[in-house]
């Protein structure tokens, strides 16, 4: 299978996912819970499908946020059970689309459907934890919100490949998110503020990447991988990728839309770019109202 073709389908499934994140409706539904901290909500209504598991669990199948952040989803099962999460994350999805308009025809409706749905059906699951999990959640009677919940299960199987990936190339957690702000595809600020590694532990993951020649930093290498108190203040300020950082970035990304061919394997290179025509509308009205504004790198 040509790897453009896997490649533009899952750009276009984490654009047509990505608003649940930032929409205010989410905080809405969170709040009803008594829960009004973003970064607890956030957890829960990712991870909800899982089941009431511990956060160790969720800090697992979500790799690249610290402890310290996914500890603060303590207590969560206990403001609502996650089927009542997993119920008003869809509310919240289905408000969030009414209210910007998103606008799918029956037709388009039917036709996406009749690709994913094999695709979901025809995957397989081993080791792909948070797709699994959503895969087991029965689908909403909302067309749209239906559609919304199968984009998300390839949505997240992609996501639980690479991270074999980046375990594969010894890029860890903190290491993933710094290469990741340093590409451009997150704003430091938020991406330090979401995942909270402190200047410690996100000085050390830049020494890291600069040993192996991938970033440009204003940091001095130290000797061990922990920078001194002294170099932290100049790992803290934004790298860049080199040219050899840029190229190992690019050969994870391939390496995962390698692990990706055989999901889409069940449609074939046409199904698979005809999908992302079809679902284009999502994060083009999304797009319009202005929601992807605060993930972008300024």
């Amino acid at each position: 299978m040509d790897l453009s073709a896997v490649r533009e389908v899952s750009h276009a499934v984490s654009a047509a996912h990505l608003f649940t994140y930032l929409v205010p409706e989410g905080a809405q539904e969170a709040a009803e819970f008594g829960v009004t901290d973003r970064g607890p909500a956030y957890l829960a209504f990712r991870s909800a499908a899982l089941g009431a598991v511990p956060w160790q669990v969720t800090l697992a199948a979500f790799y690249n946020f610290s402890p310290r952040a996914v500890r603060a989803m303590d207590g969560v099962w206990d403001a609502a059970p996650p089927e009542r999460w997993q119920a008003a994350r869809f509310v919240a999805v289905g408000r969030a689309m009414r209210r910007v308009g998103v606008r799918m025809t029956a037709d388009r409706l039917a036709e996406a459907r009749s690709l994913l749905d094999p695709v979901v059906a025809g995957a397989d699951y081993a080791g792909r934890v948070l797709a699994a999990a959503n895969a087991s959640v029965a689908l909403p009677s909302d067309p749209l919100v239906a559609l919304w919940q199968q984009i998300t299960v390839v949505r997240e199987w992609r996501g639980d490949a690479h991270l074999v990936v980046l375990a594969d190339n010894g890029v860890g957690p903190c290491d993933c998110l710094v290469l990741h702000t340093a590409a451009g595809g997150l704003p430091t600020a938020l991406a330090r503020t979401t995942r909270r590694w402190n200047d410690e532990e996100w000085a050390a993951a830049t020494a890291r990447l600069t040993a192996r020649g991938w970033l440009n930093s204003g940091a001095p290498v130290p000797s061990s991988s922990v920078p001194a108190a002294t170099d932290t203040a100049a790992a803290l300020a934004d790298a860049t990728l080199t040219d050899a950082g840029r190229a190992s970035r690019e050969r994870i990304e391939a390496e995962t839309d390698e692990y990706c061919a055989a999901l889409w394997a069940p449609i074939g290179e046409t199904g698979a770019r005809r999908l992302a025509a079809l679902i284009a509308p999502i994060s083009e009205a999304f797009t319009a109202a202005g929601t992807f504004q605060a993930v972008r790198p300024a």
